[in-house]
């Protein structure tokens, strides 16, 4: 059926959408506020979790896991490990959508906490290859599948749990706070391992240190758990739950909004791409092809990733005066002209050169993630919300986040550091198609169903 063509549920479903401050009710402040708490925690929590796994990656899995490859070989196995939860994560988004429209966000967030808190514990169990041969890597695999099932269902229903409490006309204030989730977590994802290599060795890092980051994960699962069985489920769901749901909510986003969800994948696709060169691959360019020490390029990477938050606040709060698109679309096309100039900005050796080059991508990062928290689930009726935004959003992370560190050490062996600075750019170009495709969504009413 052409785009174009809708049926009458359709024009029904899109007027709801259209319907500014549709539904629209008062809003306690104690309740925003232990909202906007939860939503933030616990994505900070999470993505904490998941990201110790792509530091471990860059400084240490590829030997303990990969002892029997060539350095760049165990480096491309290592990094392999890590895209496998990207290639999860979709199937959580699935999963978890699924009982997310069905049952509510509530209690699908807390079983998505649990899953990536324990898999993470688990991988700081993990025997070495040395101990336990092939079942180490194999193991390994698996609990970093799950760790991608957890983290697929966990950013849908922190942005839906922001956005369906909020406000009329602070949609992407609140939605902002899920959206530091990343820099919280990789920030203290980082900062444990600073702290790891400043007080012991590099031979006792590599033996048994570097586990602590990934069991401190069952103290943070246990915070997070106290703060989010504190909500309550969402005005949105407890209003839709009255009328016809979808029994199958993915199948209902391919028949009605393909559309919506393949742009809203593209549209992600550099920020994906922006995080991962930046982070886990040029940690790992860094300190084994420039030979940098740990230190100063974990120190790089913590500096940086201030101005990822502060991107991600400024055009999250923004995105409600000037619109999610417009932001996004600064972001993007700043992207594609900022990625050529990471690399040569790395080269020097200079860090506070290297900062710059890393902490500028993260910012335009930011600038094209903070409006997404609210764009990705304006798309979509409540009825299926979860399911699209989570899926748009974990699609996005396939093409541009699970490929990246993989690709980029493909193009830095085989044509040098400058060409994946353009594959940085090639990137921002895929979303910026995408993005100019979208309709603005700002003025949309959450309380369609």
């Amino acid at each position: 059926m052409p785009y174009g063509h809708r049926t009458p549920e359709q024009r029904t479903d899109s007027a709801h959408r259209t319907a500014p401050g549709a539904g629209e009710r008062p809003h306690d402040r104690r309740l925003l506020r232990r909202v906007a708490v939860a939503s933030f925690i616990g994505t900070a929590i999470e993505f904490y979790d998941f990201y110790i796994y792509g530091t471990a990656a860059a400084l240490v899995i590829d030997r303990a896991f990969f002892p029997n490859l060539s350095p760049v070989n165990a480096l491309l196995a290592s990094f392999s490990t890590y895209a496998v939860a990207f290639v999860a994560r979709p199937l959580g988004s699935v999963l978890f959508g699924h009982f997310g429209d069905r049952l509510g966000r509530k209690s699908v967030l807390v079983v998505s906490l649990l899953l990536m808190g324990l898999s993470t514990a688990a991988v700081g169990l993990l025997p070495t290859y040395d101990t336990w041969g092939a079942w180490a890597p194999a193991l390994l695999v698996l609990l970093r599948f799950l760790q991608g099932l957890g983290l697929g269902g966990e950013w849908g229903g922190a942005a839906l749990l922001a956005v369906e409490h909020a406000p009329s006309g602070r949609r992407g204030r609140y939605a902002g706070f899920p959206q530091l989730g990343p820099s919280v977590g990789f920030f203290a994802a980082t900062g444990v391992f600073l702290l790891l290599s400043s007080w012991v060795s590099d031979e006792t890092f590599r033996a048994w240190a570097w586990r602590v980051p990934f069991l401190l994960s069952l103290v943070l699962v246990g915070v997070g758990l106290l703060v989010r069985l504190r909500i309550a489920e969402t005005p949105s769901f407890r209003e839709a739950a009255d009328q016809r749901t979808e029994e199958v909510p993915i199948a209902g986003i391919v028949r009605r909004h393909p559309r919506e969800l393949l742009l809203g994948c593209g549209a992600m696709i550099v920020t994906y791409g922006l995080f991962y060169t930046a982070t886990t691959y040029c940690l790992s360019y860094g300190t084994k092809t420039l030979g940098i020490g740990r230190t100063p390029m974990l120190l790089a990477s913590m500096a940086a990733v201030v101005f990822l938050a502060a991107g991600t606040w400024i055009a999250a709060t923004g995105s409600d005066r000037f619109g999610r698109k417009p932001l996004a679309l600064w972001g993007t096309v700043a992207a594609a002209v900022w990625g050529p100039l990471i690399f040569p900005l790395l080269d020097t050796g200079r860090l506070p050169l290297i900062i710059l080059g890393l902490g500028g991508a993260l910012f335009l990062m930011g600038v094209i993630y903070g409006p997404m928290g609210a764009f990705l689930p304006e798309l979509f009726p409540v009825r299926v919300r979860y399911s699209g935004a989570g899926l748009a959003y974990s699609l996005g992370g396939v093409a541009g986040g699970a490929v990246a560190p993989l690709v980029a050490t493909r193009l830095q062996s085989a044509f040098g550091s400058a060409s994946v600075g353009w594959y940085v750019s090639t990137m921002a170009g895929v979303s910026l198609v995408c993005l100019l495709l979208l309709p603005e969504t700002r003025e949309r009413g959450i309380t369609d169903s």
